[in-house]
């Protein structure tokens, strides 16, 4: 890996935070969910057989005691679902969750996200990776005798239903992620009853340095669950891309959000002239919530449907209290004033942790899955040209 790879991948993670929910629905309930294509079981059963990202059949012979999670939507997940007590390392990048400073921290020194003698140290029945981690990263703990499942790319906010439950079927949560999948799909339903009907303002996603998520991408989808209709998919921008100026100034898009720390719009005409910038309508979501493919990104969709149709959430009156023990958050829809410039602070980190991007002390990284979870791929290019703009001012 060139140096210039390894800062783009060193300022990519540090971009990750967040939480925030919406809708006067009542409490999610395990038999109201289901998994993409298949109904989640309420009681585990094992041993779980599942083909991983890798191709690989992994085989749980039974509930894991000890999990070590690599990568903050893995860690997040098991928070959400109810094994935050399972977990027993976890990379640096998780350190907004509660409770991840009694774990062991699994990362290496200075960029090394993941070290492997550290992970084989904890002598975890299960280790769950995010789909950045290498395949060679991955191999390397199978050969020191570990069960490791390394998680596809999520291209929606289905996969990560899906990804939920499985995760849950893995880990012995199957309940507790068949409840937090209901009351995901509670809360982006009472969003969509909010919105129905309210006409669809253009948004831009600003990732930093003019990426952005076009179509096929679960950042996209999360925009348009929100309410907005994501310029870039309109310019046919598939995957994460950099736009043009000159595709900015076509689409004058209504409002921006901005992803995190990193995720601020460049500052030139073509964006200066946009009716978003003129009216100041500019949204920034935390990157834990939407850069985390992960329970929580309805937050993300909460803040943005409330922030381009503010009217029909004030009508909706919509009141959201988490439905699972492990998330620790309650927020009234109609509470926060955000129209025009909205800004939403991360929950318990400054932007911490950006995508989940790796790095291994002991080979270099070479994730043979082509792609970053969640909006991973163009952050973690945002981030290179970021990086390359700090060592400018150096």
């Amino acid at each position: 890996m060139s140096q210039q790879a390894t800062t783009l991948f060193a300022v990519l993670l540090v971009l990750t935070a967040g939480v925030a929910p919406v809708g006067a629905v009542s409490e999610a309930t395990p038999s109201d969910a289901s998994a993409v294509g298949s109904t989640a079981q309420s009681n585990c059963s094992f041993p779980v057989n599942a083909t991983d990202a890798t191709g690989t059949e992994v085989t749980v012979e039974q509930s894991p005691e000890r999990v070590v999670t690599l990568g903050p939507s893995a860690a997040q997940t098991m928070w959400e679902i109810g094994g935050k007590s399972q977990v027993v390392g976890v990379t640096k990048y998780s350190s907004y969750l509660n409770g991840t400073e009694s774990r062991a921290n699994v990362s290496g020194a200075g960029r090394t996200y993941v070290n492997v003698e550290k992970v084989v140290a904890q002598e975890p029945g299960l280790v769950l990776a995010a789909n950045v981690i290498s395949n060679e990263t991955v191999g390397k703990l199978r050969e020191a005798g570990l069960t490791v499942f390394k998680f596809a790319e999520a291209k929606s906010v289905a996969d990560i239903y899906a990804k939920t439950n499985l995760t849950g079927e893995l880990t012995g949560n199957c309940a507790g992620a068949a409840e937090t999948v209901s009351w995901m799909k509670d809360r982006i339903s009472t969003v969509r009853e909010a919105t129905e009907g309210e006409s669809s303002p253009s948004v831009f996603v600003s990732q930093g340095g003019g990426w952005t998520a076009g179509n096929g991408t679960f950042v996209g989808n999360v925009v348009e669950l929100a309410g907005g209709s994501n310029v870039a998919a309109e310019a046919n921008i598939t995957g994460y891309a950099k736009i043009s100026e000159e595709v900015i100034v076509e689409q004058n898009p209504e409002w921006i959000v901005q992803i995190g720390a990193l995720g601020g719009y460049p500052q030139t005409e073509a964006y200066n002239g946009t009716a978003a910038v003129e009216n100041g309508q500019i949204v920034t979501v935390s990157s834990e919530n939407i850069s985390q493919p992960a329970p929580r990104v309805v937050y993300a969709i909460v803040k943005m449907a409330k922030s381009f149709h503010p009217e029909a959430f004030a009508d909706a009156n919509a009141t959201t209290t988490t439905a699972t023990a492990t998330t620790e958050s309650t927020e009234t829809a109609n509470t926060e004033t955000t129209t025009k410039t909205t800004t939403d602070a991360p929950a318990t980190t400054s932007e911490g942790a950006m995508q989940e991007a790796t790095t291994t002390s002991t080979a270099a990284d070479d994730s043979s899955s082509g792609s970053i979870p969640g909006f991973g791929v163009p952050a973690a290019l945002a981030a290179l040209a970021g990086a390359a703009m700090l060592a400018r001012r150096r």
